[in-house]
């Protein structure tokens, strides 16, 4: 098999998104569109990826890394002209190279993949990738000859009334001969209104010399989706939502109500795990099997494990072990971590903080900065008291601790393993294991002491 070489067009600002955030930097499904385009490309079997950057150049060089190599269009001249822009890398190569626009997050490896064998199938020098558009309007249409080549591309202000019933269209991606496409760049003029140089004039050029020019129409036309605006953007966004969701519905995950559930395209989820409506699940997070997710819930960048429960509430940047259950109405701030067999109940808050197997946190306790050993109770009300206000500290409770309800633990402290805080205290010294620690005021009752108060205050209105 030939050489195969991929250029990315991404260095349009994209002015009709109205936004200060470059074109292709807009998420889709979680991620930024030129992100999509670039993981689907690593999927082909291409040999190199060069993207052409231009208005937000570091900010893509961020995003992508070192996956891609990189050439700049200091001006925006058009397709044609980005392309020529790659020519110190791959002007010289021989092999098949695949363009792809970085505003098309939908376009999937198995279409790329197709049109690159089609192409090398039909031994054409170009061959475009169309689709069928139920609406053409305003789309360049695809006139073929009786054998299925290309004929032309006419633009739809330049159709004739039977060229615009045609409704196979051109979607910009297209893969060409590498020799043949460089050296007819050098032929295309920008004698135009716009005054660039347009990529489909190597078409005709091509055409002119008798060469082979192939299409091949990808039976999912939302896939050539191209993001100019805010509308077309919140549209590729519903394609990628349901998707990503069909994806984990026929991987075994039940979803209850997709319409009311939002899944990004990086989550992994395990079978038999069902997913209530209200839901949002983000960024890199894993769910294991069997677990319950939701209703009303968020999770972030999380490893939730088998069996858990998770309703109602928010986990960001933690881990969960296995049969663990959270909510309704818990918050699982960042770095925290759950062990197996653990619970987290109602308006508790968990911040930078490991509770190990079997521990509790059943309702209205705050854990920040805290080691919890294995099978410890932390009472209603418990609070590690972590901020002396300039530093945070570390609170340690043992195996088998229990810690009495509406207990304040003043950081920094140690728990010992088996021991217990009474209800109510506040600890500020460290408590040995198997101890039971008290720190709360003697109970003291004044009899009598109501009535004096209200007949000193009957006199005093006399």
């Amino acid at each position: 098999m030939s050489k195969r070489y991929a250029v990315v067009l991404a260095a349009g600002k994209g002015t009709r998104m109205k936004s200060r955030l470059y074109k292709v930097l807009h998420p889709v499904g979680g991620k930024p569109m030129v992100q999509h385009v670039v993981d689907q490309i690593n999927k082909v079997e291409v040999d190199q990826i060069v993207t052409v950057i231009g208005h937000g150049a570091e900010k893509v060089k961020d995003q992508l890394g070192e996956e891609v190599d990189y050439v700049l269009q200091e001006e925006q001249l058009g397709t044609g002209h980005a392309v020529m822009q790659t020519e110190g890398l791959l002007g010289d190569l021989d092999g098949t190279t695949l363009v792809v626009c970085g505003d098309t997050p939908l376009i999937s490896s198995e279409t790329m993949d197709a049109l690159l064998r089609h192409h090398e199938k039909e031994n054409a020098k170009v061959t475009l990738l169309t689709a069928h558009a139920e609406d053409p309007f305003g789309y360049g249409r695809v006139i073929r000859n009786e054998d299925g080549t290309v004929s032309k591309i006419v633009e739809h202000k330049d159709a004739s009334i039977h060229e615009q019933a045609v409704q196979e269209i051109n979607t910009g991606t297209y893969c060409f001969d590498n020799r043949t496409l460089f050296e007819a760049l050098k032929q295309v003029t920008n004698d135009n209104v716009q005054g660039e140089y347009y990529l489909p004039d190597v078409i005709e050029i091509v055409k002119d010399q008798q060469e082979t020019v192939a299409a091949y129409q990808t039976p999912a036309f939302e896939e050539t989706i191209g993001v100019n605006d805010r509308v077309a953007l919140s549209q590729a966004e519903q394609y990628m939502k349901q998707r990503i969701l069909t994806h984990h519905m026929k991987n075994g995950v039940t979803i209850i109500d997709p319409q009311q559930t939002y899944i990004t395209s990086d989550v992994k989820i395990g079978s038999d795990t069902v997913v209530y409506p209200g839901t949002f699940i983000h960024g890199n997070t894993t769910i294991g099997e069997e677990a319950v997710i939701g209703p009303n819930t968020e999770i972030k960048d999380s490893q939730i494990g088998n069996e858990t429960v998770v309703k109602q509430s928010v986990v960001h940047d933690s881990e969960v072990g296995h049969n663990v259950s959270i909510g309704p109405f818990a918050h699982i701030r960042p770095q925290s971590e759950l062990g197996n067999d653990t619970k987290i109940g109602n308006f508790v808050e968990i911040k930078k903080s490991k509770l190990d197997d079997g521990s509790k946190a059943s309702h209205l306790s705050y854990i920040g900065d805290a080691e919890i050993g294995k099978d410890v109770n932390l009472g209603c009300g418990s609070i590690t008291v972590n901020y002396d206000g300039k530093n945070k500290h570390l609170t340690k409770v043992g195996d088998g601790a229990f810690i009495g309800c509406n207990s304040n633990l003043i950081a920094p402290v140690n728990v010992g393993e088996n021991a217990y805080v009474a209800a109510g205290s506040t600890i500020t010294d460290d408590v040995p294991g198997n101890s039971l620690s008290i720190a709360r005021a003697r109970q003291t009752n004044k009899e009598g002491y109501v009535s004096k108060i209200q007949e000193k205050q009957n006199n005093h209105r006399g």
